[in-house]
């Protein structure tokens, strides 16, 4: 377990280490989030990066990642604990059979820590060997507002309550990464409790460098060339935007191709790795990619 770091450059650094490139501003929240202890709520489109803080923190910090992945219909029992039916019935005939089955006693057994199911938010306020951590909680946009009613009261004092077994309440808080894609507003009393950053695009000198630090196989070149084209795909009127996500996986599609330059054809054929709607494949398949490549390499070289 590697202590917290003491500065916004130290922050950068660590995160740098693990190959996840930060600009400063981001740099700044995730400093104070860990130096005050509060949640940190992350909102962009999908594939900018959100997701990525909490691993790269993990691994920075030597620390456990537990990950609430949310989605429609997510509960308290779903996100907290659960019982082991079947260990409990089959516990419940084990005692019918041998003549035991006192109803109290078996009731408080039952309802034991032996037949406890941990869920992400119960296994995060409890104590970890190598220290509190860090809690994923990721896409909160999908789940239903009353969860996210649930959560609120969880997360103002790092405790939640077991009926059978009473209130389990955090020794040390978890560092707590709240992410959300924005398909629906964040009730601002959430919103609160946490520090705010929204996680944009990346420039082209900041993609060029998560690109080196994530396909390190990729070509300069290549990659001056990929990093323009998505940077210029992105200013045309798409329905999803490919995502920082995208840009690593197109690379790593053209590399496996052998691919030294982008050309149209080339381009035609992988837009399946960086768009992900059959309409914005269908729109920039053939002339477009033509199109946006040939501004691309007029750009590039009108540049040099």
């Amino acid at each position: 377990m590697r202590a917290l770091p003491t500065s916004i450059d130290e922050t950068q650094a660590l995160l740098s280490g693990t190959g996840y490139v930060c600009a400063r501003a981001l740099a700044t929240v995730v400093f104070l989030s860990l130096k005050l202890g509060k949640p940190l709520f992350l909102e962009g489109e999908a594939g900018v990066g959100k997701t990525e803080i909490a691993k790269a923190l993990a691994e920075a910090l030597g620390r456990r990642l537990i990950r609430l992945q949310c989605y429609e219909g997510l509960d308290a029992a779903q996100a907290v604990y659960d019982w082991n039916y079947p260990a409990q019935m089959i516990e419940i005939r084990l005692a019918e059979a041998d003549g035991t089955a006192d109803r109290t006693h078996l009731a408080s057994e039952l309802f034991s820590e032996r037949f406890l199911t941990r869920r992400p938010l119960l296994e995060a306020m409890e104590p970890q060997p190598g220290g509190p951590p860090v809690l994923l909680i990721d896409e909160l946009d999908r789940t239903d507002e009353p969860f996210e009613a649930f959560l609120l009261e969880a997360l103002s004092d790092f405790q939640v309550t077991v009926p059978e077994l009473g209130t389990i309440k955090a020794a040390e808080p978890p560092i707590v990464i709240v992410t959300s894609n924005r398909t629906r507003e964040i009730h601002d009393a959430l919103k609160r409790r946490c520090l705010y950053h929204w996680v944009d695009f990346p420039d082209a000198e900041s993609e060029l460098a998560i690109l080196a630090a994530r396909a390190p196989e990729v070509s300069r070149k290549l990659s001056e060339e990929v990093v323009a084209f998505v940077q210029r795909l992105r200013t045309e009127d798409l329905f999803k935007r490919p995502g920082v996500a995208e840009t690593i996986d197109w690379a790593k599609c053209l590399v496996a191709l052998d691919t030294l330059a982008l050309d149209p054809q080339t381009v035609s054929d992988t837009l399946g790795a960086l768009l992900k709607y059959q309409d914005d494949i269908a729109r920039f398949q053939g002339s477009q990619a033509k199109r946006v490549l040939d501004e691309v390499k007029q750009a590039m070289a009108g540049a040099a």
